[in-house]
């Protein structure tokens, strides 16, 4: 199997327009997705059934945005099922570990309402954005915070947080106090505070929404 999962579903994914490359783009749809929202919940290869399971969780503890990364072509099965059963409520469900044009195709294919990657890749940015999807990138430089806002985006995604730090953030706001970052990486229940005191906008939780004893600390964030 070819990471582009080309053989099952090639039929489903129609090519993205594209955005010529001297245009710039914008991420701003993330002020209304994540405002009021400090937790993302993210769930990576665990099948339809406990995807579904696991999402229910989180919506049913107030936390509205999920992102599946889709790595295999069951990811990407999983993702087209949370996306269904979410979208009648209104949750917004989105795409992680976009690395391609072909992996922007199969998230909109699936009905992913944002993409999510673990790098900078402006050829990424400008098809999911082509293809009405906000393109949240990876960063972990300076570098690259200014290249993505420099390219017109805004929200990014600080990945690794936790080996980042939360001394990471303080750093980053002086230079670029319009940046609003995503912290992916490491994090739950006991450090999740911590970095939305340092001015993160959403912390994303995974493995956390799946030990019942992290739920009331996850719950005490969102009150």
């Amino acid at each position: 199997m070819t990471p582009e999962f080309a053989s099952a579903s090639a039929s489903a994914a129609a090519p993205v327009p594209s955005i010529p490359t001297d245009a710039a783009v914008s991420n701003a749809e993330f002020d209304a997705m994540f405002a009021g929202r400090p937790l993302m919940a993210l769930f990576r290869g665990l099948g339809e059934a406990r995807s579904l399971e696991l999402a229910r969780t989180a919506w049913d503890l107030g936390i509205d945005m999920v992102e599946l990364p889709i790595q295999s072509e069951a990811d990407v099965a999983a993702l087209a099922a949370v996306a269904e059963a979410g979208r009648p409520e209104g949750r917004l469900v989105g795409a992680g570990t976009v690395l391609s044009t072909r992996h922007v195709e199969l998230a909109a294919a699936a009905g992913a309402a944002f993409t999510v990657s673990p790098g900078f890749d402006p050829a990424v940015v400008r098809a999911s954005t082509a293809a009405g999807m906000p393109s949240l990138p990876g960063v972990a430089t300076a570098t690259e915070v200014q290249a993505a806002l420099a390219l017109g985006l805004t929200w990014m995604k600080a990945f690794p947080a936790s080996l980042l730090g939360v001394p990471w953030f303080r750093a980053m706001s002086g230079p670029f106090p319009q940046a609003r970052f995503v912290a992916t990486g490491g994090m739950d229940a006991s450090n999740a505070r911590a970095y939305l005191d340092a001015g993160v906008r959403t912390v994303a939780v995974g493995s956390a929404l799946e030990d019942p004893a992290q739920l009331p600390a996850l719950a005490a964030l969102l009150a």
